[in-house]
């Protein structure tokens, strides 16, 4: 069995993290088909949204710590050489998950521990069942966060909200997650496959440049001085101007008819 699987539907790229049995804890495997897909998915016109969820009960709850069990026993020196480089492969994921010029939507039901949190949040939205419960939790198994999560979290929640999360490695329900920003959406448990469906989409029948283009600008936006941002958002919509999406949009509003995006 696959520790990922990717199904295609309607325009919407569903990966499933697959290991239920161990409440889709990151694998060596699972990191290297997520940087494969994604990669893939990137590329692909015919994708016009991504949905990441997990198998069975559980979003994801973290990294595989029964795992690392055997690489406890070696040396400091050898410790330090293996996680640098285990750290170093999630970042193609990242990457792949910010350059995505479509919208990724985490879909998450039971646990999203560790890295669980640090994959939703790097995320573009997300959806997440009444059931569903967070915590970061690295510091209880005695390392400081990885997998991105110290780049979003203060971002979504501030400095101190991020600082109480990451310190204390509290578990929070998703009312309690989308109050403090971490996430946008909490649906009845029931309703969860059908309403982050719903939202699929909506997305995936959107001007698809458009969203590429929009998180372009936002993500750069963290980091970006006032005058070059401002640089950027005319590039960026006069390259959407360019497109047929434009002509389309711009003829619906006038027309007063809904508008039929190719995603072009």
């Amino acid at each position: 069995m696959a520790d990922l699987e990717v199904q295609y539907q309607d325009g919407i790229a569903t990966l499933v993290m697959n290991r239920p049995e161990a409440r889709n804890a990151l694998s060596m495997d699972m990191r290297a088909a997520l940087a494969d897909v994604l990669h893939d998915i990137e590329r692909d016109e015919s994708v016009r949204c991504v949905v990441l969820k997990g198998a069975g009960e559980h979003f994801m709850a973290g990294g595989d710590v029964k795992g690392m069990g055997e690489s406890i026993k070696k040396s400091p020196a050898e410790i330090r050489k293996e996680f640098i480089l285990r750290i170093h492969d999630l970042h193609p994921i990242m990457f792949a998950m910010r350059r995505m010029p479509k919208p990724i939507i985490a879909s998450c039901q039971g646990a999203a521990a560790g890295a669980g949190v640090s994959m939703a949040l790097a995320c573009d939205l997300v959806i997440a069942s009444e059931d569903a419960f967070f915590t970061l939790a690295y510091c209880r198994i005695g390392t400081s966060p990885d997998g991105s999560s110290s780049f979003h979290l203060p971002r979504a929640v501030g400095i101190k909200k991020a600082m109480e999360i990451a310190l204390l490695g509290d578990r929070f329900d998703a009312q309690t997650a989308k109050d403090i920003g971490m996430i946008n959406f909490v649906v009845p448990t029931a309703e969860l496959e059908a309403e982050t469906n719903a939202l699929a989409q909506r997305l995936a029948a959107g001007p698809t440049h458009v969203y590429g283009n929009t998180k372009a600008l936002f993500y750069r936006s963290l980091e970006s001085e006032f005058e070059a941002q401002l640089q950027a958002e005319a590039e960026y919509f006069s390259d959407c101007a360019a497109r047929p999406d434009f002509k389309e949009g711009v003829s619906a509003f006038i027309e007063k008819r809904e508008a039929k995006f190719t995603g072009k």
